[in-house]
């Protein structure tokens, strides 16, 4: 059942405390179909709303039971996933409720938790605490989602400009498998898959049997070597390197502190742990940046012009060249410069288009009763003789005040 449903890298708390239980608990629930994995989310809500419970009344019995009842809530949120998987009936809308309601469940503890004992204290500490606990669970699962959304974005990048080069260095051969007919799409193998699918394996050993692969975590490795060593050691047991993350932080607050009744020290190591931690999470992903930076370098060497502006409209219209910078333009330069730069559309684009409409015929000549050419001002408020309605609105008194502004 392990095999069938744990996960390869888990937390030290899960692995140790959590998935003993919860696979035997799995065995038992997995036999009756009105159980699902949704359900199950549900039911580790409320249980930890009855942690909370326990945890407002604040007294060291309360407190016990308490911390209880969350261990058992966190039981059976892993084991919704542990079901879906066994039962492969997983939905995108349980992971989205699984995920909302552990944060649910955090903030309700938290407050419930530090409140019982500021009622029982009067200690403003107790409340400081509760808004650091909801901070730092809040900043650890959104920094993990936005640092695992840049690094598919990296991902993204990469296979897209590697695959372009072996589209166009793999032409040929690719033509002849497939008129062998073993013709096969070209793959970017990262360093980071291989490590997930084969844990017990050192990194310099799967790039020397898997050929090509694209390691962003290689400048971290070098800089600290025995990394690689004590990696190795906890994978054995299927423990993940990160052992202070958003599990060890909930479960240390809301079990380990209540049990030894020293909340706020307990609060205090913990948000201080996880604080280190994470920041050596974020000096890990600067040096994967790194990485993504060189080696994209080397797949695309071109510079980039994204975020640049244009070399023509780099200088604005107020800007003006100066008389040693380039010699004065004629009349048709700029025409033949504006033909170039927005040429007319072909005649099969549209048939219809004309970009230049010549004047009416009818009213080119138009001159006034004593064939006098128009001035541009008598030529803007004037009308053509087939205007029956503006000659006669012409023959008005206040015409000639206003001079054609009526409206």
């Amino acid at each position: 059942m392990q095999k069938l449903t744990c996960k390869k890298r888990d937390a030290w708390w899960t692995v140790l405390l959590v998935d003993p239980v919860a696979t035997r608990m799995l065995i038992v629930m997995a036999r009756f179909k009105f159980i699902t994995p949704n359900r199950v989310t549900w039911g580790a809500l409320f249980v930890g709303l009855g942690s909370a419970y326990f945890f407002l009344k604040g007294d060291t019995l309360s407190l016990a039971i308490g911390a209880g009842l969350y261990h058992l809530s966190f039981i059976l949120d892993c084991i919704d996933g542990k079901l879906a998987r066994l039962k492969g009936n997983g939905t995108v809308f349980g992971g989205w409720l699984d995920y909302v309601f552990d944060r649910i469940r955090v903030l309700f503890c938290a407050l419930a938790l530090m409140g019982g004992q500021y009622l029982r204290t009067d200690d403003e500490l107790y409340l400081l605490a509760a808004l650091v606990v909801v901070f730092l669970d809040m900043l650890r699962y959104v920094d993990a989602l936005q640092i695992y959304k840049m690094r598919m974005s990296m991902r993204m990048k990469i296979e897209k400009v590697t695959l372009e080069r072996k589209a166009a260095e793999e032409q040929e051969r690719a033509r002849e498998r497939a008129e062998q007919g073993h013709a096969q799409e070209p793959k970017v193998v990262f360093i980071e898959d291989l490590l997930r699918e084969n844990p017990g394996i050192e990194a310099e050993v799967l790039k020397q049997q898997s050929g090509d692969v694209v390691d962003l975590h290689a400048q971290f490795r070098h800089r600290f070597p025995w990394y690689t060593r004590f990696r190795q050691a906890l994978l054995r047991s299927r423990i993940r390197p990160h052992l202070i993350s958003g599990i060890e932080f909930q479960m240390f607050i809301f079990i380990v502190g209540p049990l030894i009744g020293q909340i706020l020290w307990t609060t205090a190591a913990s948000a201080l742990a996880l604080g280190l931690f994470e920041l050596v999470i974020m000096y890990k992903f600067w040096l994967s940046t790194r990485d993504f930076t060189r080696l994209m370098e080397k797949l695309a060497p071109a510079p980039s012009t994204a975020g640049t502006i244009a070399e023509h409209l780099h200088r604005g219209r107020h800007r003006h060249r100066g008389p040693a910078a380039a010699p004065a333009r004629t009349q048709a330069d700029r025409e033949a410069e504006m033909a170039r730069q927005f040429p007319l559309p072909e005649q099969d684009d549209d048939l219809g288009f004309q970009p230049y409409p010549q004047p009416y015929p009818q009213y080119a000549q138009y001159t006034r009763d004593d064939q006098q050419p128009l001035s541009p001002q008598q030529a803007q408020y004037s009308q053509y003789p087939q205007d029956t309605e503006t000659q006669q609105l012409r023959a008005l008194p206040y015409w000639a005040e206003n001079e054609g502004s009526v409206r």
